[in-house]
């Protein structure tokens, strides 16, 4: 299968918060586990998955980065870049 890393983000998933996007893609696998969806559509709602999942790891890096941001102003010289994987 391929990686959907360099697609971009459509504009309804971009604007959704890290919340509403991990609840979607939460139904979606929902959906595809249960085996009731026929072929053509489990391919359109996995790229669909894949794209909120691009997105969530989107936000959480953006959050993490601004945790570092606030940890190193706070005098905290030692940050680590969290393993967001």
């Amino acid at each position: 299968m391929s990686e959907t890393n360099s697609q971009e983000i459509p504009a309804d998933i971009a604007k959704m918060s890290f919340e509403e996007a991990l609840k979607e893609l939460e139904q979606i696998v929902e959906k595809l586990d249960s085996g009731q969806v026929d072929l053509d559509q489990s391919i359109d709602i996995y790229t669909r998955g894949s794209l909120l999942k691009q997105h969530c790891e989107g936000k959480l890096r953006s959050a993490q980065e601004r945790v570092d941001k606030i940890m190193a102003k706070n005098g905290n010289l030692s940050v680590e870049p969290a393993n967001v994987e």
